[in-house]
């Protein structure tokens, strides 16, 4: 999963073009009850004032009856639970350039045309230098012996065979790493501890995953032998948080690992306690050669290919700690049920395409290989799912002001299964990233990240943390969503990339 950025919950009318506009969007999950009146007094007013008042006032947004019908009928769907109960329980965890990960592409092309799909076929590329992992275990020597849980991260450095055993300099925070004198850590293995905290919108992985994401890098630069970092997670358990880090170009890799984040804080406790903290660390990964990996992609042809097409889903990878359901078993899931929701229900003007992305976790790979092979197509929108299985409580949208009515009528559309317009620009995600910074529009269906982290990227990121319930409202999101777009008669783009 990317990166994240987000701001605070704000219940909002996501219908802006006039009072009755908003007065029939609101979403009552969010409101006051003093809030809830007022906007139905508006809607009465809106409906029983004189038609002179009336014309100052743009009409209120529409949403064909159809959408709506789609919406509720996958509120019923089984078929995103049967996606991620499969890849699952059949393939399992999906490292990038694994043999697990060609697993799951000829799983997924006959899965995908199983489903009704047309055009399905993997579009290949080449993986260079892959990161595999190793042996990995830790223990503190001195002064209170016991084992630690931790776990390499992805394009971390190897230690001797026989591992390392050295002194700990200890870091409250990444900043606090970065104020550390050049040379101060040589002979040493960092520990930085900084905690994430659960939030809604995600926006503090932003904001702490800075540890893991160049925290080796900055350690390097500053002598340390190797580095360990509290899990970038909001957990407190014992299983660690897998993820890459990247070192700068001359830097050479240090051995990194993360620590569960029950074993961080007990670091944190020992070294609090006064006494110099000695870690023994073993980790041992490998780089193979070139391997082979792939975009699967299937399609929901449309009937005006000049309309452009649009791009959903998520990516097949996942981590090996877990089984990859939450990231991102549910997004292929989601994005592929809703499509075939459309496909089933008749032909459309735009088509669809389903891409399950290959290697997001290890750099975005599979979303450069696809504008690398796709950029100059017309796209009419890109929209990605990879964010869990909870569920979706906004909308955000970066589309260009002649296809405003559309943002209106998703509003409209979505309000019925709790979900508000955001203030914000939409646009985020790796996988379709690349595109959308060639112009193409987007539309971001936010679910909630209060959960997780918790299991984001663990040995507990299985099936049994999905609910089925709440990935079917994902399912009910997406199917309004494609269904008030694919038929939109409006033109889609180009946009102002969002910075």
């Amino acid at each position: 999963m990317a990166e994240r950025s987000g701001g605070v919950c704000r219940a909002k009318s996501a219908a802006t073009g006039g009072l009755a506009n908003a007065a029939l969007a609101f979403n009552p999950w969010h409101m006051t009850k003093k809030a809830m009146l007022a906007a139905v007094a508006l809607s009465a007013l809106a409906i029983t004032a004189p038609a002179a008042a009336q014309r100052t006032a743009p009409p209120p947004a529409v949403v064909d009856p159809s959408v709506a019908k789609l919406r509720d009928a996958a509120l019923k769907d089984d078929v995103a639970y049967d996606i991620v109960q499969g890849l699952t329980t059949e393939i399992g965890p999906r490292p990038d350039g694994s043999p697990q990960q060609e697993r799951a592409r000829q799983w997924s092309v006959a899965k995908l045309k199983a489903l009704g799909f047309k055009n399905v076929r993997i579009e290949p590329y080449e993986l260079q230098n892959v990161w595999v992992r190793g042996a990995e275990t830790a223990e503190v020597v001195a002064p209170y012996p016991q084992p630690l849980r931790l776990t390499a991260l992805g394009n971390s450095g190897a230690t001797p065979p026989e591992g390392l055993t050295l002194p700990v300099a200890y870091f409250a925070s990444f900043n606090d790493l970065l104020l550390a004198p050049a040379g101060s850590l040589t002979g040493k293995i960092a520990f930085v501890s900084n905690a994430m905290q659960p939030t809604q919108d995600g926006s503090s992985y932003g904001s702490q995953g800075a540890a893991r994401f160049v925290g080796p890098n900055i350690a390097a630069t500053k002598g340390a032998a190797a580095i360990v970092i509290r899990s970038i997670g909001t957990d407190h358990g014992r299983g660690p948080h897998a993820g890459n880090t990247n070192f700068a170009p001359g830097v050479t890799p240090i051995p990194a690992a993360a620590l569960s984040v029950a074993d961080a804080e007990n670091l944190k406790r020992m070294v609090k306690l006064g006494k110099p903290v000695t870690l023994h660390l073993t980790l041992t990964p490998t780089v193979a050669p070139t391997r082979t990996s792939g975009n699967v992609i299937a399609e929901v042809p449309g009937t005006d290919p000049a309309a452009g097409t649009i791009l959903i889903g998520g990516h097949l990878d996942s981590w090996d700690l877990g089984t990859g359901a939450i990231d991102d078993g549910a997004g292929i899931a989601i994005t592929a049920a809703a499509a075939k929701r459309l496909m089933d229900a008749g032909k459309h003007r735009r088509t669809i395409r389903v891409v399950w992305f290959g290697d997001e976790e290890t750099g975005g790979l599979g979303g450069i290989a696809y504008a690398k092979a796709h950029t100059g197509e017309p796209h009419a929108l890109a929209a990605e799912s990879d964010f869990g299985a909870d569920r979706v409580w906004r909308f955000e949208v970066n589309l260009p002001d002649t296809a405003k009515a559309i943002a209106d009528r998703l509003a409209v559309a979505l309000a019925p299964i709790g979900i508000v317009r955001g203030s914000g620009v939409g646009g985020d995600g790796t996988d379709v990233g690349p595109m959308l910074r060639t112009g193409v529009p987007a539309i971001d269906l936010n679910q909630s990240g209060l959960h997780y982290f918790d299991y984001h990227h663990t040995p507990e990121d299985t099936l049994d943390r999905i609910d089925p319930e709440q990935l079917r409202q994902n399912v009910a999101a997406w199917t309004a969503m494609l269904a008030v777009v694919a038929d939109a008669p409006e033109a889609l783009g180009p946009v102002t990339p969002k910075k």
